[in-house]
């Protein structure tokens, strides 16, 4: 279903060199730096404070570029990128500090690295959408399920702190596992509604 324009789209000037893209290379190497640094020394603290420049990094380049109107799609496509680059390494961590976090580790990635970023990648097939923050223009309810603030935060950081949990309370194990599947459910509906929108033109 096609929705209705609700906000003014930013005005597309694509660019590689940008403050927000500045802020992303950033924030990836640092979160690679300290979260290769984690598993080298096997300390969960380095790898939570890894954690904390990603996802703190990840929401400042797209408040700025947002802020700034530096909005591009080669950004958004960079921010998405980095973002796997950035959850692998700290996922591989996870699991070399603790192996018995691995099923819903493994899930968690196995939808991340592949469902969501195919998902997150298929606004580049609406010319007029510039990132995955504006998919509601396409279809409000994809949007809400994968792009909206309460999904990216279950997506990204839900599971990770539930894992983290279970390191003391094995029971969140067992959480984090049901909602890594949930999540994954959710993006093969998703993955199927986008297809479809796809077929229709």
């Amino acid at each position: 279903m096609t929705v209705a324009v609700t906000a003014p789209l930013p005005v597309l000037r694509e660019r590689l060199v940008s403050v927000p893209n500045t802020v992303t290379v950033l924030r990836t190497v640092l979160a690679l730096a300290l979260g290769i640094g984690a598993v080298a020394v096997d300390s969960l603290a380095l790898l939570g404070v890894a954690y904390v420049c990603y996802w703190a990094g990840d929401s400042l380049d797209g408040y700025l570029a947002r802020k700034l109107d530096q909005e591009t799609k080669v950004g958004a496509v960079f921010d998405c990128v980095c973002d796997r680059a950035s959850t692998c390494i700290l996922a591989v961590g996870l699991i070399a500090h603790a192996p018995e976090v691995w099923p819903p580790v493994a899930v968690f990635l196995a939808n991340f690295m592949v469902l969501d970023m195919m998902l997150s990648l298929s606004f580049l097939c609406w010319p007029h959408v510039v990132s995955p923050n504006y998919f509601y223009l396409i279809d409000e309810r994809v949007f809400r399920l994968n792009w909206s603030h309460p999904a990216k935060a279950a997506n990204t950081a839900g599971v990770v702190l539930m894992v983290v949990l279970g390191l003391t309370w094995p029971v969140f194990l067992w959480v984090a596992l049901v909602a890594a599947l949930a999540i994954f459910g959710v993006k093969i509906w998703s993955t199927v509604r986008v297809a479809r929108l796809l077929a229709l033109g």
